[in-house]
């Protein structure tokens, strides 16, 4: 029991922070690209293309993200160029999420590479700097993929944390450190504040995160609004905002999973596992309102090896029978016909219901014509008496008591490997 290690009323926060992601997910497929100097780029085809990221090897030549690819070729001429896989990074990224929620279920995705956790209450596994290194142990060795770990009392400051050290640093910052560590940068050093915040703030004299840390409220508050105050509070290391795990903002992504009771061969059992899933996840879809463009499945076998697969859809989708049926033509696609101790189910690259488009193929587009006098009709009544007057019957939202089921995480159910061709190889 490691529990005195652990603060009496405060938080311990980690924020996990994957090393140049793309390019070092690249790697991990081709062992050849290894200690290359190695570029993704929007459109490499392209003297215009644009760097997505780089290699740290290509970084010691001065290449950078976001710099056009033709300067990049000219600092280093035997860089190498890949276009972004991004089905492939999706599915490490599940991959990666999944080794986290073994230590604690208050995960919160930010971004496809990064997230916070709250281990507060994980004090069993070992101290904060164990933990830290258990995962990046886990990712580096299930992956193959180096990341760099913040330790602190809140997300600010573990986020600030793990940039310190890169790569594969770990890295504690307590608040008592604030004022030698953080205080001396520059304000455009510090997390939230960009290029103009800097430059508004060095009007009223304001160079240093120190200087805004000491400075005057009522200033602040004229010049940036409510974030002026916020951005203090942040200077002198405070930030009260939870770790969310149903946060989707930015990482947008909902998924439901669980361990059978036992290990499971029969084909139409698993299918009603997968219906089941199928129906949590599309009530959660519906409460929130959005749609799923990707599907993903996770099977972990009774030996522990686990996979991960995705597809991108021709249509988004929320409805139960959608997801089931997606779900089931994924999983006999990759089942290998062994024992199945879990199946997860989670849908990806969410949209807004009212924001959705549909990129018809020909058979939709048939059922959509035959809906289109109805539709039209629908249209006219809403114009005139308002949008909400009449939903369709998909939309309208489930009483929480029907929200059965089952667990939502494999938290503390730990992995053993995950595959390094877990890619869904149709688009």
């Amino acid at each position: 029991m490691k529990r005195e290690m652990y603060p009496k009323n405060g938080r311990v926060i980690l924020h996990v922070d994957m090393n140049s992601f793309y390019a070092s997910v690249e790697m991990a497929y081709d062992a050849s690209l290894k200690g290359k100097p190695l570029a993704i780029a929007g459109n490499p085809e392209e003297r215009r293309g644009i760097i997505v990221t780089c290699s740290y090897e290509a970084r010691r030549f001065g290449v950078k993200t976001t710099m056009p690819l033709w300067e990049a070729k000219k600092l280093c001429p035997q860089l190498i160029v890949k276009k972004p896989n991004f089905n492939r990074y999706r599915t490490v990224s599940m991959a990666m999420f999944e080794v986290l929620r073994q230590f604690t279920p208050l995960v919160e995705p930010v971004s496809i590479d990064e997230g916070y956790l709250d281990i507060t209450d994980s004090f069993e596994l070992g101290t904060p700097i164990e933990i830290a290194k258990s995962i990046q142990n886990r990712i580096l060795e299930q992956l193959d993929l180096p990341c760099s770990i913040g330790i602190a009392p809140n997300k600010f400051l573990a986020k600030t944390a793990s940039d310190m050290k890169k790569p594969l640093g770990i890295t504690i910052l307590r608040k008592r450190d604030i004022q030698a560590v953080l205080w001396p940068l520059a304000t455009n050093e510090m997390h939230g504040v960009g290029v103009k915040t800097a430059e508004k703030l060095q009007t009223i004299g304001i160079l240093t995160i120190g200087d805004l840390a000491n400075a005057n409220e009522l200033q602040l508050k004229s010049l940036l609004g409510i974030n002026g105050i916020r951005l203090k509070e942040r200077a002198n290391g405070k930030d009260d905002r939870p770790v969310d795990p149903e946060a989707i903002e930015e990482f947008k992504s909902i998924g439901n999973s669980t361990t059978l009771p036992r290990d499971v061969t029969n084909q139409q059992e698993l299918f009603h596992v997968l219906e089941s899933l199928a129906e949590t996840v599309s009530i959660r879809m519906k409460r929130k309102n959005v749609l799923a463009a990707t599907i993903g499945i996770t099977i972990r076998y009774k030996d522990r090896k686990t996979i991960t697969r995705s597809k991108r859809l021709a249509n988004p989708i929320s409805s139960k029978e959608e997801f089931a049926d997606k779900a089931k033509q994924l999983f006999l696609k990759n089942w290998s016909g062994d024992p199945v101790r879990l199946l997860g189910i989670t849908g990806f690259d969410l949209v807004e219901h009212d924001h959705a488009y549909k990129q018809l193929d020909l058979f939709s587009y048939e059922k959509e014509a035959q809906k289109e006098p109805l539709l039209h009709t629908l249209s006219n009544l809403r114009e005139k008496y308002g949008k909400h007057i009449i939903e369709s019957a998909g939309l309208h939202q489930v009483d929480s008591k029907d929200d059965v089921g089952t667990a939502t995480s494999f938290n503390k159910d730990f992995l053993r490997s995950f595959p390094h061709h877990s890619e869904e190889k149709e688009k």
